[in-house]
């Protein structure tokens, strides 16, 4: 829980990897327009809805002087905010749609083949043949078939392979830049990373897998084979937990829990050797507070 007791931290201790995480994000907010002052906006709102609701003492009301002792907001301005609410990220309807007749599609065994993988799928066939409009079908029936296949078609999510059947491309795992589907999981996958590696920081022993393999200082031919390798690597893994999730929830009584699985893959050129001594190879299993170390040795 926020705020409960856990590792003793420094507000110091923050500055260096706050910086890091956030360069990227800044870049992002640059380009998009968004201004210092208006980030100052939004991160003003959420100081004082987090404090609002994440730190409540235990049979205590909370108050504008606990607020702005919190937040270091002046007390005029928390009273002005208090009750604003923070800011939302709802799914839009698309994405969830979406999502889930993708999730299907990659899961369930009507419309898999033996080796796990989705089966190409005419867009209607006779029973019990799969088809894509089955597939719709049994997701939702707010919505015609042909209409989601003709809004796939034009993002370019499905395409027609040589027997004119329906084959999910590469740009439904990989959404269309800047569209509004790639800028909700921007949101939603963040959040969730950076929240697990807070868990464990703030905890007294780590609760949530956050771990990463690395390789500095190395050729950008290699760097090129490993990023492709993990790739194929990463997509086994989690067409494997989506198929395993997906069955489990056939007989799994709802709830108000959800998990999120995700997997990056990241590499860059270092052109700051300060981040990286040259000529440094390093295989780590740490990223954050690990459930524990698994070193891949290092090469020189």
């Amino acid at each position: 829980m926020p705020g409960s007791k856990g590792p003793t931290l420094n507000g110091s201790q923050m500055h260096a990897p706050l910086a890091w995480l956030l360069r990227p994000l800044v870049r992002l907010l640059i380009r998009s327009g968004i201004t210092f002052p208006a980030l100052a906006d939004i991160l003003r709102e959420l100081y004082v809805n987090v404090a609002e609701h994440d730190f409540v003492l235990p049979d205590k009301a909370q108050t504008d002087s606990r607020v702005s002792l919190l937040t270091g907001i002046h007390r005029k301005e928390v009273s002005r905010l208090r009750g604003a609410g923070a800011p939302v990220n709802a799914v839009p309807a698309t994405v969830s749609r979406t999502s889930l007749i993708l999730a299907h599609w990659l899961a369930s065994k009507d419309f898999t083949g033996p080796d796990g993988h989705p089966l190409p799928l005419p867009r209607t066939a006779e029973e019990p043949a799969p088809s894509f409009e089955k597939l719709v079908e049994a997701v939702t029936r707010d919505v015609r078939p042909r209409a989601i296949l003709d809004e796939w078609l034009d993002r370019g999510l499905v395409v027609h392979d040589a027997e004119d059947r329906l084959v999910i491309a590469e740009t439904a795992f990989t959404p269309q830049p800047g569209s509004e589907r790639q800028l909700y999981y921007l949101g939603r996958n963040l959040h969730d990373h950076i929240a697990a590696a807070v868990a464990n920081v703030e905890g007294n022993s780590p609760r949530f897998l956050e771990r990463a393999m690395h390789y500095d200082g190395l050729s950008q031919v290699l760097a090129e084979q490993l990023e492709e390798r993990s790739r194929g690597l990463a997509m086994e893994a989690l067409l494997t937990a989506n198929r395993e999730a997906h069955e489990a929830c056939q007989t799994d009584e709802p709830g108000d829990w959800r998990i999120n699985f995700g997997i990056y893959v990241y590499a860059e050129q270092v052109t700051d050797r300060r981040s990286s001594e040259p000529g440094a190879r390093a295989a780590d299993g740490e990223a954050g507070p690990p459930e524990g170390r698994d070193d891949g040795g290092a090469s020189s």
